[in-house]
């Protein structure tokens, strides 16, 4: 062909500030575009094999791949394939009109042949993001088609082109960036190896890297083992290995323990950095648990096991393959925060993408495949669209359906499970309505004695006495003198400790009209009290509450006196239920120092016991020596029961410990 010369031309309908800075975000993304153009040049020439359009030769078809030259010492960086290969006019149609689709022209083409399975590109520009880093391109290229002629095409800073012949000999296309200065990091082989990684683990087709400049790594293999392909260095010939032995009649004779071989010293032989057919490809039957579990290690680089996991597959209405892993989480030292990778035929595109993922999911780690996805022209980003919708709804109905049938079918390791999930579960409810329909059935309560309940079992368990009622507990431990109490009634108690309790029971709440969970420590119902007569009460409360403002030298002191079954316990605080809600709320808001009785709620209020015995002797002795000592005594240990006590309080309380006890030993 003739030499040519020529400025480039722009589609007029597709004017994009593609070139340097705009054309992407992240400027390392030019080694998924170019490695996706060429994996689209292989994918098609497969292609055209399978409808009888071109034939592969010998093992021709195995030998498939795309190769990233390294080469920091020149300050290049090179990307070849053995695909499809162009012609001078492809060029001149694919590369010099940007934004016209290769991809898209393919398949208009042979749509009726073929479909378009693994078919990467679409925009027609991801071709230009090698000018984001390079200030020279070029391109050599020599098509499969017969008789074709190898081209050259060459460009500086994206702007002149010229294009003429050259000596390829072999079919495929072979791209070299000359990078900027700032760009030059790009050329090193742990760097170049990091972004593949990051962007091409799993395409359609196999990668390898190289750098030409590093020291060559050499293999000892058998001879017989060496192909026609590997370079062999030298012939190392190892000797039989003898030992001495030993006969029953006391004589020895030396034998043979391993025969003579002959190996050979070989270039270490390319490896593919690259995974082209990924777990998700699979279908869930091809599969084991093993597997799925190499995989979780590898993919996310987690050293725990995951729970369990969900396969997707599914072809219609719309195609989407992937993986969901429950993951084991210790939220006390982690962050709830998953990843979930995001791929459009195998192509990386971006983590948690929330118009995709569901929010509550991405709690999860996992990986979405879905070539249907409507993408802007980066790719990194999704166009609004009512199908993306579709596709969350379809993985909500997934992950519900999973975590149900678990719940029918395997309820044992449900259960195990359960303090993990529950957080997913609790805010999928919260988040979405759908999912939070479906799983209704299969929201577990733990109680107290370690047993699971739903939540419809959990009403029965208190019917008879507290109708449509579920008492709770936020911390066994510091609340433990109440669960006695309602343990000793045969009440149940179910444990609530997550932060995601608290509004997940108020939409319980909202949901099914007059149930109320209560926590423990909220009120004292009458299952715990005896009659006792109303003045009688009335004076004991009226000597008892200033024997405590007295002693806590407190103008205002909320007192309750009740006669309880159980004599041994002295005191306890009570905070009704809205209070202490309205309370949590102002925390989470940052109201945290204001009087909740501003919002309508009351405060703690102190409650004594009248059948017992200390309790007994402050009314009795409200002037008495140690009154004071003891009524401190009683409100710190309440309050203790009650909540954590401050700096403070906690040393007074253990100074006055001490005082008692030496009071009881005198």
């Amino acid at each position: 062909m003739a030499a040519t010369k020529g400025s480039l031309s722009i589609n007029s309908e597709n004017i994009f500030p593609i070139i340097k800075k705009w054309l992407y975000s992240d400027h390392d993304i030019f080694f998924r575009e170019l490695i996706s153009n060429g994996c689209d040049a292989i994918t098609k020439l497969k292609k055209l094999s399978l409808i009888g359009e071109y034939e592969f030769k010998d093992d021709e078809e195995s030998e498939l791949k795309v190769q990233v030259i390294a080469n920091a010492k020149d300050k290049t960086l090179t990307f070849i394939d053995n695909g499809i290969g162009m012609t001078a006019e492809e060029i001149d149609e694919y590369i010099n009109q940007i934004a016209f689709s290769g991809a898209e022209a393919f398949l208009e083409q042979y749509k009726d042949k073929t479909n378009e399975d693994q078919i990467i590109g679409h925009f027609g520009l991801g071709f230009y993001s090698a000018f984001m880093v390079a200030d020279r391109v070029t391109i050599e290229s020599l098509s499969y088609k017969e008789g074709s002629k190898a081209v050259k095409w060459e460009c500086e800073n994206g702007l002149e082109f010229s294009m003429d012949d050259c000596d390829k000999t072999d079919r495929g296309t072979k791209i070299t960036l000359y990078l900027n200065d700032d760009s030059l990091e790009f050329a090193n082989e742990f760097k170049a190896r990091e972004i593949i990684h990051k962007y091409c683990s799993f395409m359609p087709v196999e990668i390898f890297l190289s750098n030409p400049n590093a020291e060559p790594e050499y293999d000892t293999i058998p001879e017989s083992e060496v192909t026609d392909k590997d370079t062999v260095i030298e012939t190392i010939v190892e000797e039989a290995k003898t030992e001495e032995k030993e006969n029953e009649d006391g004589t020895k004779e030396v034998v043979e323990v391993s025969p003579a071989t002959t190996k050979a010293k070989i270039l270490k032989r390319p490896k593919s950095i690259s995974n082209p057919v990924p777990l998700w490809t699979k279908h869930p039957n091809e599969c084991t648990e093993e597997e799925y579990r190499q995989f979780y290690h590898e993919v996310f680089m987690d050293y725990k096991e995951p729970l369990f996991w969900i396969h997707l597959n599914m072809d219609y209405p719309f195609n989407l393959k992937g993986i969901l892993y429950f993951p084991k989480i210790n939220t006390e030292f982690e962050s709830v925060e998953g990843v979930i990778k995001l791929y459009n035929n195998q192509v990386f595109i971006a983590d948690n993408i929330k118009e995709v993922i569901p929010e509550f999911l991405m709690v999860l780690k996992g990986v979405i495949d879905c070539p249907d996805l409507p993408l802007n022209v980066s790719r990194s980003a999704l166009q609004n669209d009512g199908f993306v919708k579709k596709i969350s709804d379809y993985i909500t109905k997934k992950v519900a359906d999973k975590l149900s049938g678990m719940c029918k079918t395997d309820k044992e390791n449900y259960e195990k499970y359960w303090d993990d999930i529950s957080p997913f579960i609790k805010y999928g409810c919260l988040k979405d309505e759908k999912f939070c329909e479906k799983m209704s059935d299969y929201v577990l309560f733990k109680n107290i004695d370690d047993k699971f309940l739903t939540f419809k079992e959990c009403l029965e368990k208190n019917k008879e006495a507290h109708e449509n009622t579920i008492f709770y507990t936020t911390d066994p431990v510091q609340q433990s003198q109440y669960i006695n109490m309602y343990r000793n009634e045969n009440i149940d108690v179910v444990i609530l400790k997550d932060a995601i309790d608290q509004p997940f029971i108020t939409q319980l709440e909202q949901k099914n009209e007059n149930v109320k969970f209560v926590r423990i420590d909220a009120e004292l119902t009458n299952t715990f009290k005896e009659e006792v007569n109303e003045d009688e009460l009335k004076e004991m409360t009226d000597k008892l509450t200033e024997a405590f403002k007295k002693a806590l030298n407190r103008d205002t002191l909320d007192v309750k006196v009740e006669k309880m079954k159980d004599s041994s316990i002295s005191s306890m605080i009570t905070l009704s239920e809205e209070s202490r809600r309205m309370q949590d709320m102002m925390k989470m808001y940052g109201m945290a120092g204001m009087d909740p009785s501003m919002f309508g709620g009351a405060g703690e209020t102190l409650v004594l016991n009248s059948n017992n015995n200390l309790v007994k002797y402050i009314i009795d002795n409200p002037e008495g020596e140690n009154t004071d000592l003891i009524c401190k005594q009683l409100y710190d240990l309440a309050m203790i029961s009650h909540t954590p006590l401050n700096p403070e309080s906690m040393t007074a309380f253990i100074e006055r410990s001490n005082k008692i006890l030496e009071i009881i030993t005198k």
